[in-house]
């Protein structure tokens, strides 16, 4: 039996690098298909968020590490909620997406709270919910299965993915700022 220790540095592993697997998916789609270079760069969203050739948004998917740890934190008293149960992966759903578009605590673009504080047209609101729905899927859909059949190659695969991230932060950054 794995100790308490071993089991949340397992499910820390998993959260962390899942989130930041489902966020770099999510936000290259959104990038690509939503055209996210001119969304960012026009209107009341140019105030708001930094272009996407910015060095910090270009390291931002490694970034992501810190924001998946916490989540692990957060999550970890409660995954017999979502992991095992017949449909856990629809109650993380829930819950992540409800968290990210109803109640979060800072107005921003696709959120409730963004729609009541801020001048961002309910166009440009509508526009960021798909990749906010993606990555709530792709997350609530593979953290159960990953936890609930856990097999050595989804870590070794995970260990690559994340490290990827990390390479295409640095050139990302380092393209950004001019030095390649």
């Amino acid at each position: 039996m794995e100790s308490k220790k071993n089991q949340f540095l397992s499910f820390s592993w998993r959260v962390t690098s899942l989130h930041m697997i489902a966020y770099l998916i999510a936000g290259m789609l959104a990038l690509i298909f939503l055209d996210y270079e001119n969304f960012f760069a026009t209107g009341s969203l140019a105030q708001l968020m930094k272009p996407t050739n910015s060095p910090i948004v270009a390291f931002g998917p490694f970034l992501q590490i810190i924001l998946g740890f916490a989540m692990s934190i957060f999550l970890y008293p409660f995954r017999s909620v979502f992991i095992g149960q017949k449909r856990g992966w629809f109650y993380l759903f829930i819950l992540i997406a409800g968290f990210c578009i109803f109640t979060p605590q800072v107005p921003g673009p696709g959120n409730f709270e963004g729609v009541i504080y801020t001048n961002i047209s309910i166009q440009q609101h509508l526009l960021s919910l798909p990749e906010t729905i993606l990555y709530s899927i792709l997350f609530s859909v593979f953290l159960p299965l990953w936890v609930k059949y856990p097999k050595k190659i989804w870590t070794i695969l995970s260990m690559i993915a994340v490290f990827l991230i990390f390479v295409m932060g640095v050139l990302g950054y380092l393209a950004a700022i001019g030095k390649i």
